[in-house]
């Protein structure tokens, strides 16, 4: 993945040995927990019945099960077959990067249900609901005591089934309702000129404090949505956003929507891919300025579509085109500037090569991981994006410490005004 003498990013999802041993890290210790499911099934029709507050779940004997109440770090993935049972941890020990989505489970209390119980004075509240996320590859559920997320990729019909049989009907379930916008932001939310890092998972607040009084950063990449974006975000809400804001920090808004041919690309066959570009970029802008809206990222800041590295070739570099300059022209539509983050070997060559002929985007973030931060780069010609439309990921996939707090980031250059 460095980018002094082999392909820039050419490991599958950024997630070599160190991000594969974190994940090992965490099943291993669930692996030692009480009806942890075992490493591999007998049979490819064994099941491992998984319980939590009174509901049971019938899921793949693979399956790994991780209990957050006695894992807290653990980081809550959905490009892993995992069943997560509590509360997401503030400060997940996350890699700096995944992506991706398969068919997994997050089970946690619902605490809406609880707080409305304690307020009636009863002992609790019965409540049934389901909705489905196309766009993101997701079911979200309450029931009696519990809420569920279940992510799906290409397997739809196994979460159905495994919902089903936990009694929690999702035949029918209706579309999940777009996300309310808030009170937008200045549009300097987007700008900055200086150090920067993206971290998988939005930190917790102790996190940001302690990296802004400590640290030269002042730019954090979020991970606002997308069908291939993988880790979990419980700190990542609008109120999460406005005081960062007000505290100084400004924003790299991601966006993992659909990405390249799997073969040969970063991210391996566990990402869903660009099949029909112009109406799949249509409408990741459209549910893009939405989640971003609903954070408090209004018209005119940017918005990055992430696509990782992939190996060119007239077929697939035709459809990142055309899927990239559908998300352009739909954001600029909808009042927003868009961004495209992808490596230099791959994206952007494809972008200079048919500057054109297709809609650029208005700010490039390029992966170069050279150790240099500059926003300059020898594939990235002098004359494009070349008044402050420029962000430089320098240094990928590592681990920083600042005021007694680690984070696993990529470290970026930014100089977008």
């Amino acid at each position: 993945m460095p980018s002094r003498s082999v392909p820039r990013r050419s490991v599958p999802r950024r997630s070599g040995a160190r991000a594969l041993a974190v994940f090992a890290a965490a099943t291993a210790l669930a692996a030692a927990l009480p009806g942890a499911a075992q490493s591999a099934p007998r049979s490819s029709d064994d099941t491992t019945r998984v319980t939590y507050r009174g509901h049971a779940f019938d899921v793949p004997a693979s399956w790994w099960v991780v209990d957050l109440e006695k894992n807290p770090e653990a980081c809550v993935r959905f490009d892993r077959h995992v069943v997560y049972l509590g509360t997401p941890g503030e400060q997940q020990n996350c890699p700096a990067r995944v992506r991706g989505r398969t068919e997994a489970l997050l089970i946690q209390p619902d605490t809406g249900a609880e707080s409305a119980a304690a307020a009636a004075g009863s002992p609790h509240v019965v409540t049934s609901a389901v909705t489905e996320d196309r766009t993101a590859g997701t079911y979200r559920v309450t029931a009696d005591r519990i809420a569920v997320t279940a992510a799906y990729g290409d397997d739809r019909t196994r979460i159905q089934d495994i919902l089903r049989g936990a009694g929690l009907p999702v035949a029918a379930a209706p579309a999940a309702a777009p996300p309310p916008a808030v009170a937008p932001l200045a549009k300097d939310a987007t700008s900055f000129r200086g150090e920067g890092f993206d971290a998988c998972t939005a930190p917790s607040q102790k996190a940001m404090d302690a990296w802004r009084d400590a640290s030269d950063y002042r730019v954090v990449g979020i991970y606002i949505g997308g069908i291939n974006r993988a880790c979990a975000q419980p700190n990542l809400t609008a109120q999460w956003v406005r005081k960062q804001y007000a505290a100084g920090w400004r924003f790299i808004p991601l966006y993992v929507g659909r990405q390249p041919a799997a073969d040969g690309g970063s991210c391996g066959g566990g990402c869903a891919e660009i099949t029909d570009p112009v109406p799949q970029g249509t409408a990741a802008a459209d549910d893009a300025a939405r989640q971003a809206a609903a954070l408090g990222l209004g018209k005119g800041t940017v918005i990055y579509d992430d696509l990782e590295h992939y190996q060119r070739g007239d077929a697939v570099t035709a459809r990142v085109l055309s899927y990239l300059g559908a998300f352009t022209e739909r954001l600029h539509k909808l009042g927003y500037r868009s961004g495209a983050y992808g490596n230099t070997s791959s994206l952007v060559t494809d972008l200079v090569d048919n500057r054109d002929d297709v809609t650029l985007p208005d700010v490039i973030h390029f992966a170069s991981w050279n150790y240099e931060s500059t926003t300059d780069d020898p594939a990235v010609p002098a004359t494009l994006w070349a008044k402050h439309q420029r962000i430089h990921q320098y240094v990928g996939d590592t681990t920083e410490t600042h005021g007694g707090v680690t984070i696993s980031i990529d470290r970026d250059r930014i100089d977008v005004d």
